[in-house]
């Protein structure tokens, strides 16, 4: 991408944005809402504009949650849910695109009529090249969820930080929806959300980002204008990295 994210305001070149499937969603949390997804596309073009490059990865919730298919084999779980996933991605695609940024999309399942296949370099020069990626089906395999798909594909095309985006404004001590008095924490490191549990992303996800050094933080995609805020080094939401020796 021609430019320097940096003259714009942006903190970081390369990032990567996790959403979950329940992003695109309307209030019962199934389903694609159009204005949701118009929504949230508008954010992504908005970074785009930076200069800063961007991969995306989706979970797939909306439409499949595969935790819950209890009678359900769990691999043949995974997998419907790794097609979920890219639903979501086809339909974010098409937001977008409608707003003039280029994208493509890359599965980790093989699905050649609707997305490339993934392959790391090819990923990486889209990006180069002023296109948002958009990385669907996880990482191709059962048992591992899109928050780890989110630590590995981060490290793969060496983005500078994970943005985890929630409905709530970080990470607390507690779930605020069900405790009034819950604290949101500001800085956090990799072992304490280990150690507290605090759900952050899943714990090899944590774990991934901690072996490598790549910083997480977790804000609010409901707020209108909070990416570009995060991209451009506002300290919203929480912050997890290495603790600073």
């Amino acid at each position: 991408m021609d430019g320097d994210p940096s003259a714009s305001g942006a903190k970081f070149r390369r990032i990567l944005l996790k959403l979950s499937g329940e992003a695109l969603a309307a209030g019962n949390g199934y389903g694609i809402d159009p204005a949701t997804l118009k929504a949230i596309a508008g954010e992504v073009v908005d970074v785009h504009r930076l200069g800063v490059e961007l991969g995306l990865v989706l979970g797939g919730g909306n439409i499949f949650r595969g935790l819950e298919a209890n009678e359900m084999d769990r691999t043949s779980a995974d997998y419907i849910g790794m097609l979920a996933t890219v639903m979501n991605a086809i339909a974010l695609q098409d937001a977008i695109e409608r707003m003039g940024v280029p994208t493509r999309v890359q599965s980790a399942l093989t699905i050649t009529r609707l997305a490339e296949p993934y392959i790391r370099r090819r990923a990486i020069r889209h990006l180069e090249k002023g296109r948002v990626v958009i990385f669907a089906a996880g990482t191709g395999n059962p048992f591992f969820t899109t928050d780890t798909a989110a630590a590995l594909r981060a490290m793969e095309i060496r983005a500078d930080i994970i943005l985890k985006a929630t409905k709530v404004d970080g990470v607390y001590d507690r779930d605020p929806s069900k405790h009034s008095d819950a604290v949101m924490l500001k800085r956090l490191t990799y072992l304490e959300v280990l150690n507290r549990d605090l759900r952050v992303m899943d714990a090899t996800a944590i774990s991934l980002c901690m072996d490598n050094g790549l910083p997480i933080r977790v804000f609010n995609l409901t707020v209108p204008g909070n990416i570009v805020r995060v991209v451009k080094g506002d300290d919203i939401g929480t912050e997890v990295r290495a603790e600073e020796r």
